[in-house]
């Protein structure tokens, strides 16, 4: 094919359109409308696309740019001082998933909690109408530069720079609440500014939870099919990532407490990732190979300096070399050893319960039956 018989913008908006539909993304004929209507391309006319670990850059005007900017994968549009990703228009796939999720109905109001490049907010604003979506994002640039796109595909949404962890409690309550940045628990502002019945879908850890507001101001609900990790909300627009290269060579040589134990299943499986994003959101979770070409699973939170390594010596057989004030693997094991003893369920069987007070409990198959308490 040559670039003058490439595609055009419309044709790859069915094509990409088509495809959410036979994937089981887009199930309803609206939202279906929607993404054949907004020109993805608009809000990303500069991106970066990561390949096989490398990173691949698309301009406007590029020869590959269009038919790239309607792939069904993440572009990273925004990086931090860093290096580190900080905003992206998310892969159309999940984003359709999470629409979906969110079961509005005519008349409903949205918070969406990420502007981002402002596309996912044209989503909601072709299905609902502009007047009832506010979109809220911690950085100012990205604000105005999703409220320039936006206007130019023909829609005015509510755009608010400001804190999304705080909501936006000017427009509450709103019927359903989208967040597209990744959250450690979910804020109780969120909880205080959605009507009894609203819904959230938001992620969580490693996962897409979809809770329903009770007249109580509690939510429950379980997760979405499929592992998914948002980047992480962030407290201001200049905060910088910690990158996990700096943790390598520390990670290999620290020295502490030593012990034997036993690994349930394979750490980066889709099983014990979910549970420990679940149990321990602030741990960054990674393997390292060390001199001898052993993996080893390397924990650290940020917050404390705890660390861990995991050191496999047979088939489920392990050295576990930890330090810090919390003994990160103590903390993961019996929520792990639960779950091989319950037949290694897969997450979409487990559901999450939030209380007024902002507890958080995980819990297996019902919420009366098994369940755990998650750290604040």
């Amino acid at each position: 094919m040559t670039i003058t018989d490439a595609p055009s913008a419309d044709e790859l908006r069915h094509h990409m359109a088509d495809h959410l539909v036979r994937a089981g993304c887009i199930r309803s004929k609206p939202w279906r409308a929607a993404f054949l209507s907004v020109p993805r391309e608009l809000f990303v006319p500069d991106f970066t696309i990561r390949t096989q670990g490398a990173l691949h850059r698309y301009s406007q005007g590029d020869p590959a740019w269009l038919a790239a900017a309607y792939q069904d994968v993440s572009l990273l549009t925004q990086f931090d001082q860093a290096g580190t990703a900080t905003s992206s228009s998310t892969q159309p796939s999940l984003m359709a998933q999470m629409l979906e999720a969110l079961d509005v109905q005519d008349g409903d109001t949205v918070l969406e909690v990420g502007a981002g490049t402002g596309y996912n907010a044209a989503l909601l604003s072709h299905r609902l109408g502009a007047g009832h979506v506010v979109t809220v994002d911690v950085d100012p640039d990205l604000v105005a530069a999703a409220r320039t796109r936006l206007r130019a595909a023909g829609y005015e949404p509510t755009l608010v720079a400001g804190d999304g962890m705080a909501g936006h409690p000017e427009r509450a309550p709103y019927d359903r609440l989208l967040a597209t940045c990744g959250v450690p628990r979910i804020p109780a502002p969120w909880l205080g500014q959605l009507r009894p019945g609203g819904v959230i879908v938001a992620n969580i850890g490693c996962a897409i939870a979809r809770l329903v507001r009770g007249d109580d101001h509690s939510a429950a609900g379980r997760f979405l099919p499929g592992l998914a990790t948002f980047m992480n909300a962030r407290p201001t627009a200049d905060t910088v990532g910690a990158s996990a290269g700096k943790l390598v060579k520390p990670m290999l040589t620290w020295t502490g407490h030593t012990r034997d134990i036993t690994v349930p299943a394979g750490l980066d499986t889709p099983g014990p990732l979910f549970l420990a994003s679940m149990l321990q959101p602030t741990v960054r979770d990674f393997t390292l190979t060390d001199d001898d070409g052993r993996q080893i699973r390397c924990l650290f939170e940020p917050n404390t300096s705890s660390w861990a390594r995991v050191t496999m010596t047979g088939v489920t057989s392990a050295r576990l070399d930890y330090g810090g004030p919390r003994d990160l693997w103590a903390e993961r094991e019996p929520l792990l050893a639960h779950w091989r003893d319950a037949g290694r369920p897969g997450h979409e069987r487990y559901g999450l319960t939030v209380a007024w007070d902002g507890v958080h409990t995980l819990w297996l198959d019902e919420p009366e039956g098994v369940s755990w308490h998650l750290p604040g």
